[in-house]
């Protein structure tokens, strides 16, 4: 039996549009498939240092993000081993990456970065929309993302098995991507962007 202990990481802020990506991602790799019992898939958020206990225990590490590398909306990119914390750092979009980048830079101190590094990203289209989802360019890459992130499990010994059933959800149930997105006010109702009040400060 293969003993790598692997851990598939979603990070990100679901209330920040395409910010969510990550989360989302792994969402959807736990309600679809079952992992051998070395597999930990984990809504990492933002918790940044508080992930490095899992980080410094795991032999493969796979993070899902969003990620802003100048590319196109939607352009998936993979980037692997001592690449990965070098591209996190390279142009940040939110405190999120900057927590991340330290909780990979404390495991390689401690001589506990994981020996495999993978990082499945996309291009982020749309941020600034608090309360906002996923865009559909950045959407349509989910599925793209959860078959690479399989075949790199796959490649690492610990293939996915359609899942038979429902699963237990890994995030909080009224912050599932469904229900999100159902629930949510329209845009002309609960103004997203910002605060009205302070956006216009020259006509008060």
């Amino acid at each position: 039996m293969n003993s790598k202990r692997i851990l598939v990481l979603g990070i990100g802020n679901i209330l920040w549009a395409d910010e969510g990506f990550g989360v989302r991602c792994v969402e959807a790799l736990n309600a679809g498939w079952e992992f051998p019992p070395q597999v930990t898939v984990m809504d990492g958020g933002t918790q940044g240092l508080y992930l490095l206990p899992y980080v410094q225990e795991a032999d493969c590490l796979l993070v899902f993000d969003a990620v802003d590398y100048g590319d196109e909306p939607g352009q998936l990119r993979v980037v692997v081993g001592d690449q990965v914390p070098r591209f996190m750092g390279v142009k940040k979009m939110s405190l999120h990456q900057t927590g991340f980048q330290e909780v990979l830079m404390a495991a390689e101190l401690t001589q506990k970065l994981p020996a495999e590094l993978v990082l499945v990203g996309v291009q982020a289209e749309q941020l600034e929309d608090f309360g906002g989802s996923l865009r559909d360019i950045v959407k349509a890459q989910m599925v793209p993302a959860l078959n690479l992130a399989l075949d790199w499990l796959e490649k690492w010994g610990a293939a996915g098995r359609v899942r038979d059933g429902l699963s237990e959800s890994i995030t909080d149930n009224a912050l599932a991507m469904d229900v999100y997105e159902s629930e949510r006010p329209p845009a002309e109702v609960a103004y997203r962007l910002g605060d009205a009040r302070f956006l216009n400060m020259e006509s008060v």
